[in-house]
Formats: structure tokens, C-alpha cells, sequence
């Protein structure tokens, strides 16, 4: 399993704005330059960021784009999710439980241990958290 380029992306864009807080606009094109991302991909992720409501935009001169919500509020897995859709490891592991070996399978309790864990590190990583580590490192 890998994140999509899409993810990092979304990623990158939203702890850049939320180093800016929730008060201070960014213009996409900033957003773009600064964190090297095409913008016209950028426009997309926006524009899917927006729907899940994680962040909100304005046009105009004195238009662009702010979090919706403070950095605590928002968690890694809501970024990840908003742009790749819900985590799955394996198809075994979905709901429908999609799996030829159906009860029989030694593989499914790993598959759904690991992805319970990946999922509850991604939901329990805050943008805050994150601005913090960015912190320590620089």
C-alpha cells in the first residue's frame, strides 16, 4: 500500500496553512510554488479539501484558501481519506469482507490488526502535532 502522490499532496498543502493558522489566506499559486506542487493538481485537492470540509476558499483579490478548522482539529487519516477515500490493506478487510477463504483465512486477522493500527496512528496525528515536529526538526 502506498499514499498517492494526490494524499502527500494534501498533505503538505495543509500543514503549509496551517502554519499560516486559521485567519491568514494563501493564494493557490503560493500554496503551489511553496510546496512544489502543479497547480492545476493543486486546484483538484483544493477543490476535494473544500468538499470534505476541511478547508475554506474565496475568489477574488482578496480571495484564497484558509483551514477550516484549527490544526488539532484536523487529523491526518480526515486528509488522507478526503483525497484517497477510506484505508483498506487488503479487500478482505472491507466491509463486504470480499474473500474466497471466507472464516477459513489465517490472513484476514493480520490484514484488519494492521490496518486498525495504521488507521488509529493517522486519526491520533493532528496538524498541531505535526507543526510541532516540523519545530524540533528545523
Amino acid at each position: 500500500m502506498q499514499i498517492t502522490r494526490q494524499a502527500d499532496y494534501a498533505v503538505r498543502a495543509v500543514l503549509y496553512l496551517a502554519r499560516l493558522g486559521t485567519t491568514e489566506r494563501a493564494a493557490t499559486s503560493t500554496v503551489a510554488e511553496e510546496q512544489r506542487i502543479p497547480p492545476s493538481f493543486l486546484a483538484k485537492i483544493i477543490s476535494q479539501l473544500s468538499i470534505a470540509g476541511l478547508l475554506h476558499t474565496s475568489r477574488g483579490a482578496r480571495g484564497g484558501v484558509t483551514l477550516a478548522r484549527e490544526p488539532k482539529d484536523i487529523s491526518l487519516l480526515e486528509v488522507i481519506e478526503a483525497i484517497d477515500g477510506p484505508i483498506q490493506l487488503n479487500e478482505c478487510v472491507g466491509e463486504d469482507g470480499l474473500c474466497s477463504f471466507d472464516d477459513d483465512c489465517v490472513l484476514r486477522p493480520v490484514w484488519s490488526e494492521a490496518q486498525n493500527e495504521l488507521v488509529k496512528r493517522l486519526k491520533g496525528t493532528n496538524f498541531a502535532q505535526l507543526l510541532e515536529r516540523s519545530k524540533v526538526v528545523a
